[in-house]
C-alpha cells in the first residue's frame, strides 16, 4: 500500500527523499560529514527501488529554480569588469574543463562506456549537477528511438549516482592533500603568511569578531584632558576605525563630526570594535560611564554591491584613508562576500566590482558610504516575482534555438539560458535596486530545494537499475571517476603554481571554483584553517558556473 501510494503521488516520493536525504546529510563519517546533496542521491536511490515514476517536467522545473538562484547570486560578479586576474582565472577554468572532457573521452574508449555512461561519469566525477542538467537536455534532443533514449538516460543516471560519491571524496582528497604536496608547501603556514601581509587578524575559524563585535560606549572627558576636538580623539587611536558619533554637552546631545570641539565634562558616544574600545589604546578607557540616552543611536547593517570603478581594486586600508575626507567616517565593514562566499577581512584585502559589502553604522552614514561605493541593498522580505519569473521564462526561451551539427542539435540549451537569465536579473538588481529584488533567504530556499530536489529525482530514476549497473561496471567507474576528478585539478595546480606563480591558498580556491565545487571549498577552508582560498573561489566559480553548464552539451558532441 505504501509503494502504491508513492507511485500514484510521485511528489510525495520526492519530499520523502528530501527528508531522508537531508537527515543523512548530517551524518558524520569520522572527520567528514556527508552533505545534503549526497544524502538526497542516496535517499533517491532507496526510494527508487519502489519504481516510482517521476514526471520529467518536475525535474526540469526544480532544476530551473536552482539555476536561476545560482545565476542571480553570481550576476553582479560575472558582469563586473574583466581585469587581468579575471582573464587568468577564466583561462584556468577552460583548462580545467578541457582536461576533464579529454580524460572522460579517453576513459569511455578504454572502458567501452556508452554515451549515457560517459556523460554520467563526467558529471558525477566533477560533482556537477549543472552539467548533468544540460547533458540531459542535449540527450533528449538526439535523434534516436525511444528504447535507445531510455537506455541512455538510465545509464546516465546510474553512472552519475555511482561516481558522485567517489568524485566527492576524490575532490576533497586532491584539494586538501594532493594539491599542497604537489606544490611542496604547508597550506596552513602559507595562508597565515598571506593573512599577516594583508593585515588579517586571526580568530576562531568562520568567525570575524573584529567586524561583528561592534558597539558604542560612553565616556566622560576628564578635567585636564588635552583632547580638544573629535579629530584629536579619533587620531589618538592610531588608525583604528573608532569614531565619535554624538556628544552630550551642557546644552544637550549633538551629532558629532571631525571638527566638533570637545571640552572637559562632555560625555561622548564612541563607536568601534569592542576590543579597541576596551583595550589599552583607548585614552578614555578608565572614564567610561552609563548614558543610555546618548548611546541610543539608530544603527543598521546593510549590504552594498560594489559598482564604483574608482573604488575597485583598492584595499580596505586605502578606502579607510578617505575617512579624512569624511566619506567613510562612522561606518565599519562587517563582511565582504565574493561569489556568495565570505572572504577574509584585513587592511590589505582588495575589493572588486561585484563584491557584496556589509556595512554597519548609523543609517545616514551607511547610506552615504553605500552611495559612494555602489548600489545599496536595504534589508527587505519582498521578492520581485514578475521579474524573477520573466527572467526564467525569457532566459529559457533564448536557450531553445539550436543548429544541427554532426547529427546533434547544438545551442545554448534551456538550462544555460535560464542560468544567464538569472545572472542578468542579479545584475539588474545590482544596478537598479528597485527591480528584481530577491532576498538572500528566498534565494537559499530556491537553490537548496531546486538542486536537491533535482538530484533526488535523478536518484529515484536510477534506483531500479542502480544495483545492476553498479555490479556490471562499478569498479571501472570508480577508477575512472578518480582519474577524471583528480587529473584536471593536478594540471591546474601545476600550471597555476609553477607557471603563473599564484599563491598556494588562492590557487586551491581557484581549483574549487573552476569545478564549481562548494563542498570542495568548504573542506579546504577547514583544512587550511583560513578563509584565504575564498579569494580565488568567487570569480572562478562565477565563470565556471557558465562554462560547466555549456560543457555538458560539448561532452555529448565529443562522445556522440
Amino acid at each position: 500500500m505504501f509503494a502504491e501510494a508513492l507511485r500514484a503521488h510521485p511528489e510525495l516520493a520526492l519530499f520523502l527523499s528530501l527528508a531522508i536525504g537531508h537527515a543523512l546529510g548530517r551524518v558524520r563519517l569520522g572527520p567528514l560529514r556527508l552533505n545534503g546533496i549526497i544524502g538526497v542521491i542516496l535517499a533517491g536511490l532507496l526510494v527508487g527501488q519502489l519504481r516510482v515514476p517521476v514526471p520529467e517536467t518536475l525535474a526540469s522545473m526544480l532544476f530551473a529554480l536552482f539555476l536561476f538562484a545560482a545565476g542571480y547570486r553570481m550576476g553582479p560578479q560575472f558582469f563586473s569588469d574583466l581585469g587581468r586576474t579575471t582573464v587568468t582565472y577564466a583561462g584556468l577554468t577552460v583548462l580545467f574543463l578541457v582536461t576533464a572532457i579529454l580524460s572522460t573521452v579517453a576513459a569511455c574508449h578504454i572502458l567501452h562506456l556508452d554515451l549515457g555512461g560517459g556523460t554520467g561519469l563526467y558529471c558525477g566525477a566533477l560533482n556537477s549537477s549543472t552539467a548533468l542538467g544540460t547533458a540531459k537536455v542535449a540527450i533528449a534532443n538526439l535523434r534516436m528511438d525511444a528504447a535507445a533514449h531510455q537506455s541512455t538516460e538510465a545509464n546516465l543516471a546510474v553512472a552519475f549516482a555511482v561516481t558522485y560519491l567517489i568524485g566527492f571524496f576524490a575532490n576533497l582528497w586532491v584539494l586538501a592533500q594532493v594539491g599542497p604536496w604537489l606544490m611542496r608547501v604547508d597550506l596552513v603556514a602559507e595562508c597565515r603568511k598571506l593573512e599577516t601581509s594583508l593585515g588579517i587578524q586571526r580568530a576562531e575559524f568562520g568567525v570575524l569578531p573584529a567586524r561583528r563585535d561592534w558597539g558604542a560606549r560612553a565616556y566622560v572627558i576628564p578635567d585636564g584632558s588635552t583632547i580638544t576636538s573629535v579629530r584629536d580623539l579619533e587620531q589618538s587611536f592610531r588608525g583604528a576605525r573608532v569614531f565619535v558619533d554624538r556628544i552630550r554637552t551642557k546644552d544637550g546631545i549633538v551629532d558629532a563630526d571631525a571638527g566638533s570641539p570637545i571640552r572637559p565634562g562632555d560625555v561622548i558616544a564612541l563607536s568601534g570594535r569592542t576590543e579597541i574600545l576596551v583595550g589599552p589604546g583607548n585614552p578614555l578607557a578608565r572614564h567610561e560611564v552609563d548614558d543610555p540616552g546618548l548611546l541610543d543611536i539608530p544603527a543598521i547593517a546593510a549590504d552594498v554591491i560594489l559598482t564604483n570603478r574608482e573604488v575597485a581594486h583598492r584595499t580596505l586600508a586605502q578606502l579607510a584613508e578617505s575617512a579624512k575626507e569624511e566619506v567613510s567616517r562612522g561606518v565599519l565593514v562587517r563582511s565582504i562576500r565574493r561569489g556568495g562566499i565570505e572572504i577574509p577581512l584585513g587592511s590589505g584585502t582588495q575589493v572588486e566590482r561585484g563584491d557584496v559589502i556589509t556595512l554597519i553604522g548609523p543609517k545616514p552614514q551607511v547610506s552615504r558610504v553605500g552611495k559612494h561605493l555602489g548600489v545599496m541593498r536595504w534589508p527587505s522580505p519582498g521578492t520581485d516575482i514578475p521579474l524573477v519569473a520573466a527572467a526564467i521564462a525569457i532566459g529559457g526561451l533564448i536557450g531553445l534555438p539550436t543548429i544541427r551539427l554532426l547529427g546533434i542539435d547544438i545551442g545554448l540549451s534551456q538550462p544555460v539560458g535560464i542560468l544567464l537569465g538569472g545572472m542578468v536579473a542579479g545584475w539588474v538588481n545590482a544596478t537598479w535596486p528597485l527591480l528584481g529584488r530577491a532576498p538572500e533567504a528566498a534565494l537559499s530556499v530556491l537553490e537548496t530545494i531546486g538542486l536537491t530536489g533535482f538530484l533526488a529525482i535523478v536518484g529515484i530514476e536510477a534506483g531500479p537499475t542502480f544495483l545492476h549497473g553498479l555490479m556490471a561496471s562499478g569498479v571501472a567507474l570508480v577508477v575512472a571517476a578518480i582519474v577524471v576528478c583528480v587529473l584536471p585539478n593536478v594540471v591546474l595546480i601545476l600550471v597555476g603554481y609553477y607557471l603563473l606563480r599564484i599563491h598556494p591558498g588562492i590557487l586551491i580556491g581557484v581549483c574549487a571554483g573552476a569545478g564549481t565545487s562548494s563542498p570542495g571549498i568548504a573542506a579546504v577552508l577547514e583544512i587550511a584553517d583560513s578563509r584565504v582560498p575564498t579569494l580565488g573561489f568567487g570569480v572562478t566559480y562565477a565563470i565556471g558556473l557558465v562554462l560547466v553548464a555549456l560543457s555538458g552539451t560539448i561532452l555529448i558532441l565529443a562522445l556522440h
